[in-house]
């Protein structure tokens, strides 16, 4: 019979391709439109069915950590350098994931209310207490700044985030907002 020139359905060998078509997706669409865009979207996007999001990543929080775990990644990756200029990497890469992935910052919020075995907020803080004092001691940051300092300050930062009411006006704030902090 014929090929009806549709999708042809790879099966399992497609897996590993599946699974970054939805990440990719939900990384998109969580960032354009937060972290309660419907699963379906992200299926679609991915140009997945429902069955296989979910095959993958059973419930939305699923998906949030595996595209959230990515990030960390990127911030591990950044803390690894032994350099004194490690922090100021991190935290600006902070702050970017920040404007980039409010959703994934109010996902965290949800999981460390709803969830006593989310440890992102642990991670966190063991990655600026690594740099920050190598920093310190090159005298790139203020020897009186602490770790909860720094928490603070990125909580801060996301406030300006989630409460522009204007896409235009987001980084300008957030840039603003940044200049009083570095006084």
């Amino acid at each position: 019979m014929p090929s009806s020139g549709g999708r042809v359905n790879r099966g399992p060998a497609a897996a590993s391709e599946n699974r970054q078509a939805i990440l990719d997706a939900a990384r998109r669409l969580f960032t354009a439109r937060g972290y309660h865009v419907p699963l379906s979207a992200i299926a679609k996007d991915a140009g997945v069915g429902q069955g296989v999001l979910y095959r993958h990543f059973p419930t939305r929080l699923d998906l949030a950590f595996a595209v959230f775990e990515e990030n960390f990644t990127q911030l591990e990756a950044i803390a690894a350098d032994p350099g004194a200029g490690a922090f100021g990497r991190l935290w600006d890469r902070m702050v970017r994931l920040t404007v980039e992935s409010a959703a994934f910052v109010e996902m965290a919020v949800d999981a460390r209310r709803s969830m006593s075995s989310y440890s992102g907020g642990e991670r966190l803080q063991v990655l600026i207490r690594d740099t920050l004092p190598r920093a310190q001691a090159a005298g790139l940051v203020d020897a009186r700044i602490t770790v909860d300092d720094v928490l603070l300050a990125h909580r801060m930062i996301y406030g300006v985030i989630t409460t522009s009411v204007e896409p235009a006006d987001l980084e300008p704030a957030v840039e603003r907002a940044l200049q009083l902090l570095r006084r």
